[in-house]
């Protein structure tokens, strides 16, 4: 069933992982299904733009689509470079034994996990196969995103190979807890696509694309309140995530190099959403920006003299004087999920940050060196 989130989230480099509240992962044991029979295109050959076919579109992305099936149950995935790296969900791969590649001409191949991120749901999966079966699909920026923009899901859900499924970004820049911080709390991811496009069990790891046939995100999840009696698997109400481009550009080749990630850590609490009464009870005079709520004793955010909330309010547990960070490194926070899409696509363990507060209501810079995530 439906779930609320959790409203305080703490300020990391965390990426959603596989199992959260409210949210389902889109993988699912299936049986084995027959080979995708669809013609297609070479890459290049076309060239679709948003006015564009398509079929067209489809035709010339499908090869660079894969089907995924694992001993423990199926997703779908991409091919991302020359040399057949696979990207996927890590829920896809976790805890499989054997990982086998369907391509969209029928050729199979098993797989070597050679890199996962729980925390970004991301998994590399390199694979052994003919030169004209790699097909790396283009790489789009997912800030250039527009929210009713249309966009296309390419996967296997429910073990349907290559499903394409037609939509509009219904959100940018969500923001969900992802792994359980030390101490309690929940470290949280940001910048994920949200879109209406029909994603169900088994898209997991697939592609979202533009019209122009550039991959935007990876999709991740739902959120639903229906399940099928039979099965027990969640079923698309219109609310599905993606891992956005830019965050898998960010993150995959350091999996490819290293097999796992390190986040930046700024340590600091904060809200995702003041109401109306919160902010009047804090005395604040500005309605956008991040919130200071706690800051992590010892860490980068406390070091460098960024200060929390410390006088009581009527409102219980929430304390007013904290600092209401309106600017990262220049860049307007006009909220917590700005300033955490920021965080995760700009930065790395050692990098500075310029965070802008209001202090006592007056402007101050302050500068951050940030941490490794602990």
């Amino acid at each position: 069933m439906k779930r609320i989130l959790p409203a305080l989230l703490i300020v990391t480099l965390a990426i959603l992982a596989c199992q959260l509240p409210g949210v389902t992962p889109l993988s699912t044991p299936k049986p084995a299904s027959l080979p995708s029979t669809i013609p297609t295109l070479a890459p290049g050959s076309a060239n679709p733009s948003t006015d564009g076919s398509l079929t067209t579109l489809y035709q010339r992305v499908l090869p660079g689509v894969v089907s995924i099936r694992t001993d423990t149950g199926q997703g779908s995935g991409f091919v991302y470079d020359a040399q057949g790296h696979i990207v996927t969900n890590q829920h896809v791969v976790d805890g499989a034994s054997q990982v086998e590649i369907d391509f969209s001409s029928g050729y199979k191949a098993y797989g070597t996990v050679i890199g996962s991120d729980s925390d970004a749901d991301l998994a590399i999966i390199k694979v052994d196969a003919p030169a004209e079966e790699i097909h790396p699909l283009s790489l789009g920026d997912s800030t250039t995103l527009q929210v009713g923009q249309p966009v296309v899901a390419i996967g296997n859900p429910f073990g349907l190979d290559g499903t394409m499924t037609l939509g509009i970004v219904s959100g940018l820049g969500r923001t969900q807890p992802s792994s359980q911080a030390a101490g309690g709390g929940f470290f949280s991811t940001a910048d994920i696509i949200q879109t209406d496009a029909a994603i169900n069990p088994g898209n997991s790891g697939g592609p979202l694309f533009n019209m122009n046939g550039e991959v935007v995100g990876i999709n991740q999840s739902i959120r639903t309140t229906s399940f099928n009696e039979i099965t027990g698997n969640a079923v698309n109400s219109g609310v599905g995530f993606s891992v956005s481009i830019n965050l898998v550009k960010k993150i995959v080749p350091v999996l490819i190099r290293d097999g796992k990630y390190e986040y930046p850590f700024l340590g600091i609490t904060s809200s995702s959403d003041l109401s109306l009464e919160e902010i009047e009870a804090l005395g604040l005079t500005t309605y956008t920006g991040a919130y200071v709520l706690n800051v992590t004793l010892g860490g980068p955010a406390d070091q460098a003299g960024v200060r929390a909330g410390s006088t009581p309010t009527r409102i219980e547990g929430l304390n007013a004087g904290g600092d209401l960070i309106i600017a990262f490194d220049g860049k307007p926070v006009t909220s917590f999920d700005k300033l955490l899409s920021y965080l995760l696509t700009t930065k790395s363990p050692g990098d500075t940050a310029v965070l802008t507060v209001l202090r006592d209501g007056k402007e101050m810079d302050i500068t951050v060196k940030l941490g490794k995530r602990p």
